[in-house]
């Protein structure tokens, strides 16, 4: 304890103490939590999209119990502005240090902003004056996504919102809009891009790539590349950025230890396995929702919501003529009715997500033990800014504007279909 003790004095961020001044939740940078996992060596922290608060508290529980540092995170759509959650990025972080607090969670846990997408310059211009709000309160890590903007575009979105971003922060970029098996990113995209802001001084701790997955459910076995994978991060090991990978849901374990022990990433977003976990619906090994027969959901009598509830909420879905991977926007209608159902009722819907959570962290992830590993980070830093991984080793005399336009010109890649930018 007594190392749990220096790490919660130091390594918290000064927002973070601003917010919780008397607070035991260790709430630290998205970079503590990357350090762990590079630390063990071939692990992945399990990045949580707490689409409800059933969620965030299972996954709290469960990495407590694997002693794994953890992300708690929510993407734009479904907790910006226009959410379809009602948790938020300007709550989220209040509800993990409750339940931290509440709970005696002494892991270290990242409050991450993820795909804060960037479609045009009007969200550009919003963009630098939400984001401040966002770590204002709370956010302690963030991923700009403006990958489905031309490649020069995503580079000039990523640094003009730079300066809005504390030092302090884990940040992720992302190049190839995360679409599926159309579109895939590249060696040259990740590189024009990773190379463009080590020119400015800007060392991501991950970048997320289009490596042939999907968000949602997982309709086909194509899934996740990793030899591609594997290649691009090969290409961009002189720059010490490590991998996300997202869209997890639906892809089989194997796959995903071989993310892990093929590849240089430290972070696998799961968001749809959660929420139908914590709902109460079937799933197989790996968190894909089963149908029936009918091609409905399956929702297991006696787990997750009461089955009255449930009805509800399937009618609600039907009448407004929803197919299957719509189901997610019943999260904000039907948050307050779901926190209304009896203690009993409630903590087996957290206990659910736990015990998906622990196997994940503990059998897949391999990122069990990690809690100790981050809070040494902590500890040899004296700080809750652990700083840079990488340094500048690109020339900012050649990535002008003009110059990053330019080369631009050069890239190739296949943008492919319309995408999907939920996780």
């Amino acid at each position: 304890m007594a190392d749990f003790d220096k790490a919660l004095a130091v390594g918290r961020p000064a927002n973070i103490r601003k917010l919780f001044p008397n607070s035991k939740a260790l709430i630290v940078s998205g970079k503590v939590i990357d350090r762990a996992m590079l630390a063990k060596g071939n692990a992945l922290a399990l990045a949580a999209n707490g689409r409800n608060y059933f969620v965030i508290r299972g996954v709290l529980k469960a990495a407590q119990r694997a002693n794994a540092a953890v992300i708690i995170e929510i993407a734009k759509s479904e907790g910006g502005q226009k959410s379809y959650c009602a948790v938020n990025y300007w709550n989220m972080a209040r509800i993990v240090d409750a339940i931290c607090n509440e709970l005696s969670i002494t892991v270290p846990v990242a409050i991450h902003a993820d795909h804060y997408g960037i479609k045009n310059d009007k969200d550009l211009a919003a963009a630098k004056v939400e984001v401040p709000t966002m770590f204002e309160a709370g956010i302690t890590s963030i991923a700009i996504d403006a990958s489905h903007l031309p490649d020069d575009e995503n580079l000039l979105a990523n640094l003009a919102l730079n300066p809005y971003i504390p030092a302090w922060a884990g940040l992720e970029t992302e190049v190839g809009e995360i679409k599926g098996n159309q579109g895939l990113s590249t060696v040259e995209e990740a590189k024009f891009l990773i190379q463009g802001l080590n020119a400015n001084g800007i060392f991501p701790d991950w970048i997320a790539l289009n490596n042939g997955t999907t968000h949602g459910l997982e309709a086909s076995d194509a899934g996740i590349q990793v030899g591609l994978t594997a290649d691009i991060h090969k290409a961009l090991t002189p720059y010490k950025v490590s991998g996300a990978q997202h869209g997890t849901s639906g892809n089989s374990s194997e796959r995903l230890r071989e993310i892990a022990a093929k590849t240089r990433t430290t972070k696998a977003n799961v968001a749809t396995a959660l929420q139908m976990i914590s709902w109460g619906l079937e799933v197989n090994d790996y968190g894909n929702a089963q149908l029936d027969a009918n091609g409905n959901f399956i929702k297991v009598k006696g787990e997750g919501m009461t089955e009255e509830l449930w009805a509800e909420m399937v009618a609600l879905a039907e009448s407004k003529g929803w197919k299957k991977g719509d189901y997610k926007n019943l999260n904000l209608p039907f948050e307050n009715k779901l926190l209304a159902q009896p203690e009993e009722i409630r903590e087996r819907m957290a206990k659910r997500v736990e015990d998906f959570a622990y196997k994940m962290i503990t059998e897949v992830f391999n990122s069990k033990d990690t809690a100790p590993l981050a809070v040494a980070a902590i500890l040899k830093a004296d700080s809750a800014d652990v700083g840079p991984k990488g340094s500048q080793i690109e020339d900012p005399a050649h990535w002008t504007e003009d110059q990053i336009r330019e080369r631009a010109k050069s890239l190739a890649g296949d943008k492919g279909a319309a995408g999907n930018f939920d996780d």
